[in-house]
């Protein structure tokens, strides 16, 4: 069975993104909230964010909530923030496949891709 994973890293400050909250929200027909997670210590999510019977080919979004994790890390920030709530949707095409998306963070910029 395939699965989803992510881990976000602050680039800015070169450590994980600690308390970092994140949605995974399907968006095949209309968007439905599937859950909510925050990372540990090393900027992962403990355990995958979509596995077995769930893990379903389709569209999905993962949002991350980077304002609010920016604004804890006593880093000079504008206001109102550059970077509030980063989605990125990508879609699963082989259900059997690892796919992990991760985020790396900075207060003006990010970048993502599909990992392994």
């Amino acid at each position: 069975m395939g699965r989803l994973t992510t881990h976000v890293l602050d680039t800015a400050l070169g450590v994980p993104a600690k308390g970092l909250k994140i949605e995974l929200w399907s968006t095949n027909d209309a968007s439905a909230h599937i859950s909510s997670h925050v990372t540990n210590d090393d900027g992962r999510v403990d355990g995958a964010l979509l596995s077995d019977d769930v893990f379903e080919t389709g569209t999905y979004e993962l949002r991350f909530h980077a304002g609010e994790y920016l604004k804890r890390t006593n880093q000079t920030l504008p206001d109102p923030l550059f970077l509030d709530i980063v989605p990125i949707r990508f879609g699963i095409a082989d259900a059997n496949a690892h796919y992990h998306v991760p985020l790396l963070l900075s207060p003006f910029g990010y970048s993502t891709y599909r990992g392994s």
